[in-house]
């Protein structure tokens, strides 16, 4: 009977531990879920890619939750310095940094936007000193889901983060 007791008091012991300490656990995931943003915050993320997209007939991307806690994990790891720092990931990857915190996810998709008139089909090349694979992300044709962030660094800036899959941006191959 002693040893009954001691067992059951060893396992009380151990639920009483496991359940003080599982959240510390759960935090050194590196891809932890964060709540999905709302439908509406989403449709921010998508109706401007997916415009970019419908001008030269591709099909529009679509929406990945495992994508959007890729990047939500990498946009709290620039939350302390909000540097443009890309994850090098297997995904394709856009960065977006904004003074302040009252930027909404279609600003930084129509920043990148923005970049088309720096890009030459014709040569597969960015203009001189314009960046323009921002844009060639997001109009790659092999892409097809994506998954966006945004956070509030420690400094009141903002970063967004969207992420492709398949990537884009492959060496020698057009966008579109």
């Amino acid at each position: 009977m002693e040893n009954k007791s001691f067992s059951v008091g060893l396992l009380r012991t151990f639920l009483l531990l496991s359940t003080l300490f599982w959240p510390s656990f759960s935090r050194s995931s590196p891809h932890k879920t964060s709540p999905t943003p709302s439908s509406n915050t989403i449709q921010q993320y998508l109706i401007p890619h997916n415009t970019e997209r419908s001008k030269l007939g591709l099909p529009p991307l679509k929406w990945s939750n495992k994508l959007e806690s890729y990047a939500s994990w990498w946009a709290r790891q620039r939350r302390e310095d909000c540097s443009l720092i890309h994850s090098n990931s297997e995904f394709g990857e856009n960065l977006f940094w904004g003074s302040g915190h009252d930027w909404k996810p279609s600003d930084a998709v129509k920043a990148w936007a923005t970049e088309s008139c720096y890009y030459n089909h014709k040569t597969n090349s960015c203009d001189q000193k314009k960046d323009c694979l921002h844009y060639t992300q997001m109009v790659w044709k092999q892409s097809s889901k994506i998954g966006c962030a945004k956070v509030i660094c420690r400094s009141g800036d903002t970063i967004f983060a969207c992420v492709y899959d398949p990537p884009g941006n492959v060496i020698g191959q057009k966008p579109f």
